[in-house]
């Protein structure tokens, strides 16, 4: 049961109250930010919670029982707050929300009233809104590895120890034919296609996932997209790419050498094998499907 200070109760129990929201958001990298819906900046529990953010608490659904409780959160880009190249680079994904009302006349007095996890973000027209999750939303995630044919580690990883050293490049934009191609220097030594399915990281930290990687006939060097940048790329602007994976295992044998270090499971029976029979075409005699 949640106990409300002597001194923030007798304020709520007065004819006139000035109270107002706070959340104190901590980042998975340790960075703690604090903003607040009054329209001046509040101080308690160690830290200073912002006025200019436009924060504004939004529509709250609670549940019962072990079920996700949701809420939203909305708020104008600023410099001294949250800035969208941040969001854009996910530094916000995942990070813990702490709600308090306050007395603003009196920051001491306040109370914690729930702590949320940040999900869903969305962005447009210079304003953002976050739905802030209860701890409960975890239950509904899956927890532990899921058998699959293909690969589940990330391409470098502590899993996957490939070193990534022969797989990165340098390079610059060239040209900018739309949001989703572009044309790069570079990495004229690399053959068609080396690059495709890779990450393509620029120096502000944003990152791209690259769909295609084209060698042209007059040596020209293209990059495609799977997702346009929130931000227009710039003629001249420097970038590290890393090679990609499909995560099959002939990939991991052929392409990299690194197949005693597969993550997935490849002899699991996809359902077109479920769904067949046995007939005089095809050898049903337990031997692996891959060596």
């Amino acid at each position: 049961m949640r106990q409300v200070p002597e001194a923030l109760a007798a304020h709520l129990k007065g004819e006139a109250t000035t109270i107002c929201h706070c959340w104190r958001v901590t980042r998975r990298d340790g960075v703690t930010l604090g903003f607040t819906e009054h329209d001046g900046d509040l101080s308690f529990a160690g830290t200073i919670f912002l006025a200019a953010s436009g924060f504004a608490a939004g529509e709250t659904e609670a549940a019962t029982g072990l079920q996700a409780d949701s809420s939203e959160v909305a708020g104008g880009f600023s410099s001294a707050a949250i800035s969208e190249a941040d969001l854009a680079a996910g530094k916000y994904d995942g990070a813990q929300v702490e709600l308090f009302l306050v007395n603003w006349q009196a920051p001491a007095e306040h109370i914690l009233l729930a702590v949320r996890e940040i999900g869903e973000v969305s962005r447009a027209g210079g304003e953002f809104r976050a739905e802030l999750r209860s701890i409960a939303h975890r239950l509904s995630q899956p927890q532990g590895r899921v058998y699959g044919r293909r690969c589940d580690a990330s391409l470098g990883d502590s899993r996957c120890r490939v070193d990534l050293a022969a797989w990165r490049a340098e390079g610059a934009i060239a040209e900018v034919r739309d949001m989703s191609r572009i044309v790069v220097s570079g990495l004229g030594a690399f053959p068609d296609g080396f690059f495709r399915r890779g990450i393509m990281m620029l120096a502000d930290g944003a990152s791209l996932d690259v769909e295609g990687h084209e060698v042209n006939a007059d040596g020209t060097v293209e990059l495609a997209f799977w997702i346009p940048p929130d931000e227009a790329l710039v003629v001249r602007q420097a970038f590290t790419i890393v090679a990609g994976c499909d995560k099959t295992f002939a990939t991991c044998k052929v392409r990299f050498s690194n197949h005693l270090n597969f993550r997935g499971f490849p002899h699991v029976p996809g359902a077109d094998f479920a769904y067949s029979y046995a007939d005089g075409e095809r050898v049903h005699d337990g031997s692996p499907i891959f060596e």
